[in-house]
């Protein structure tokens, strides 16, 4: 599933006004999608979510994500990107800066633990080689 948060700015709800209302819409999004394909068989691949919407709203001195989420937990597996130089971009969508991406992996990397998650921190190898990584993390290669 793609992001979120960019179907929601080109959607024309943006995260500059109001961050907090925006991560929310975010959140309301990602559950959305995890609705959807809740009976799905296949594996589905969500590009950010509801735990990083969560995650950012706690950023903001909002609701912490474990009060939002209670025991709910909607993701079999999580891999994190770290904020690459190499690879890290802004655009029209997104306008935070790698140092912002820093913070955010950071709190990510502290926040899945604290909720029961083993992550798999994807390695700096080709793109085909991360996808090969994935498939065999989750036993699908």
């Amino acid at each position: 599933m793609p992001e979120p948060g960019r179907r929601l700015i080109a959607a024309g709800i943006t995260p500059w006004e109001d961050p907090r209302a925006f991560l929310w819409a975010a959140a309301d999004m990602a559950r959305a999608d995890l609705a959807e394909h809740l009976e799905d068989q296949e594996p589905v691949f969500y590009d950010r979510g509801l735990i990083d919407a969560l995650a950012g709203l706690e950023r903001l001195d909002a609701r912490p994500a474990v009060a939002e989420l209670g025991s709910y937990r909607p993701y079999d597996a999580v891999f994190l990107v770290p904020p690459w130089p190499e690879i890290f971009c802004q655009d029209s969508m997104r306008r935070h800066d790698l140092g912002t991406a820093r913070v955010e992996y950071e709190h990510l990397s502290n926040l899945l633990p604290s909720l029961g998650y083993r992550t798999a921190e994807l390695p700096r190898i080709s793109l085909a080689a991360r996808a090969d990584f994935v498939l065999a993390t989750l036993g699908l290669a």
